[in-house]
């Protein structure tokens, strides 16, 4: 039996409704459009008197709705009424009630099967089992436990916790099997950081590794107003390790892979790097640089979506992650939300207030870059939300890749393509097609000829300057004398004195020696950088003189 097609569920302005998913994009009549207004009305299976409650969310089998409301206490002072509330979906008795002050991580963590379940206490992680919250099963006491992750997959369960750092010691995330957390060698594994004000933590779909995205709200070296991010590996056997980023910048989004054995990275100053890292974290394929923000592994993990969304034009490249081929290359401009069909074979892109509240709407692509639906939502309406019907692994097999496009109804939509802006007195010059980042091509696609050390961009460009000087000065040569022929240099002369005497004036000459002394210098502190050595700030200020030392050297070079 072929599996069936997942819905796709829109809610907007315009109601709660359903669509069906490929080929057709048609509304389903299976499930009537339900107004917003009158959704009390239309299958009502239980009603919560709850005015105030903002968040709701479900727990992994649907059989427990927990809900939040903002904290609030008495006028004379008092404790308030609990605002947290778990219901039983089936018969809307209230489970149980707690205090939860603070929004964040508001809702308790469930195993997928909803045997285990977990919420940080004052210090501890609190476990329930079988959806008894009456009775706490058991309790992970760790003095300021900021965060906690259960692992996914079933037994046995794994937990991750982190805890801040204090008074100069440094801050940690530790790795537990429930129920093991007694005794000095309870931890699977442990590692500890400095530099960590928050951390995000990732498991992978297997629960045999964690990676760790360790923040601070401020770089102390004054290179960054993001902060400062790195990026760690932590795995249940005790191994953990530094992912060493090539490039320096921040650390956008970092996946796993559904086979649990490789992940991706995206960062640095854009123009942003994307790196596949093994087990080892050593990179395995190297995706060079673009303007991205954000990775999607597909559902079978075959297929890779980089793609720069919010701030950046919604470019998107499609890897075959197998072959490490590029599929297509499709744009998907102001999309705030991205998600993968179960299928593995299309893609949801869309426009959702409240993050753009103009040109609200949603695309269905083919990852080959096809657009085989598009709704526009009307201008006096809003798009709030989409989602695909969810579905169990291994309802949809896996495909065979095709990096032809598949054919569409919908007209291809090319991307305005924004001029750039040039001065009156430029207008009527030549177009020149210099670029303020050069992007660096995947790694497949890089030149393999010779086994020298590529250059750098600065020698790069040093280098094309050099070469159009010296056409430039031959030329001038022939032009002024055209029956003499250039006077071969002497055998004896060392190279480096032909070099030097550039100008003829000895001043000008010592002054561009020490120019070069100081690029040369600030090529060697950028390779450093590259390889992860953090540098001082008289060294990063160094770094930042690179292209007025430029122009200066080439005034030079050139007698201006």
């Amino acid at each position: 039996m072929a599996p069936s097609t997942p819905l796709l569920t829109v809610r907007g302005s315009e109601g709660l409704y359903m669509v069906n998913g490929p080929p057709h994009f048609t509304e389903s009549t299976v499930f009537p459009r339900v107004n917003i207004i009158s959704v009390i009305n239309k299958g009502l299976l239980h009603s919560f008197d709850l005015p105030k409650a903002v968040c709701l969310e479900f727990s992994p089998k649907n059989t427990v709705l927990a809900t939040w409301q903002p904290y609030t206490t008495s006028k004379d002072g008092t404790a308030g009424i609990p605002n947290l509330q778990l219901y039983d979906v089936k018969t809307g008795t209230c489970l149980k009630s707690f205090i939860q002050k603070k929004t964040q991580n508001w809702c308790p963590s469930w195993s997928e099967d909803e045997t285990l379940c977990a919420r940080n206490v004052n210090n501890e992680v609190h476990f329930f089992e079988n959806n008894n919250f009456n009775t706490i099963a058991n309790k992970l006491h760790l003095q300021k436990i900021n965060d906690f992750v259960l692992s996914p997959g079933p037994q046995p369960y794994k937990v991750a916790v982190y805890v801040p750092g204090s008074k100069g010691a440094p801050s940690f995330v530790r790795l537990y099997q429930y129920p093991n957390f007694a005794g000095p060698h309870a931890a699977l594994a442990n590692k500890s950081f400095f530099k960590a004000d928050k951390v995000t933590m990732l498991w992978n779909k297997k629960a045999t590794a964690v990676l760790v995205i360790a923040s601070t709200d401020v770089d102390k070296t004054g290179a960054s107003y993001y902060g400062e991010q790195t990026l760690h590996y932590i795995a249940t056997n005790g191994e953990s390790a530094v992912v060493q980023l090539p490039k320096n910048g921040p650390i956008y989004d970092v996946v796993w892979n559904s086979s649990s054995t490789e992940f991706c990275a995206v960062y640095g100053f854009m123009p942003a790097k994307a790196t596949i890292f093994n087990l080892r974290c050593d990179p395995v394929f190297d995706f060079g640089t673009g303007p991205r923000n954000a990775a999607y592994y597909s559902p079978h993990g075959h297929i890779l979506v980089l793609a720069g969304f919010g701030n950046l034009r919604g470019q998107m490249e499609v890897w075959d992650v197998k072959n490490y081929k590029l599929i297509s290359k499709p744009v998907a401009s102001d999309s705030t939300y991205f998600a993968w069909c179960p299928d593995g074979e299309h893609i949801l892109t869309a426009t959702c207030a409240p993050r753009l509240r103009v040109n609200n709407g949603y695309k269905i692509w083919h990852y080959t870059g096809s657009i085989l639906h598009k709704y526009d939502v009307p201008s006096n309406a809003e798009l709030w939300q989409v989602s695909w019907q969810p579905f169990l692994d291994g309802v949809f097999p896996a495909k065979t890749i095709t990096y032809q496009a598949v054919p569409s109804e919908v007209p291809s939509e090319e991307p305005k393509v924004a001029t750039a802006y040039r001065p009156p007195a430029l207008r009527n010059k030549p177009i020149t097609n210099s670029k303020l980042h050069e992007e660096e091509p995947p790694q497949n696609m890089k030149s393999q000829s010779g086994n020298d050390k590529p250059l750098s961009k600065t020698a790069l460009k040093n280098q094309r300057k050099h070469e159009a000087k010296k056409a430039a000065k031959q030329e001038a040569r022939s032009d002024k004398s055209p029956d003499l022929a250039p006077t071969p240099a002497p055998q004896s002369t060392p190279r480096n004195t032909i070099s030097q005497s550039i100008s003829g004036d000895p001043e000008i000459d010592k002054k561009i020696k020490n120019l070069k002394k100081k690029l040369k210098a600030i090529e060697q502190l950028k390779e450093q950088a590259a390889t992860g050595k953090q540098l001082e700030k008289n060294q990063l200020e160094k770094i930042q003189k690179e292209t007025a030392l430029l122009q200066e050297l080439e005034d030079l070079e050139l007698g201006i």
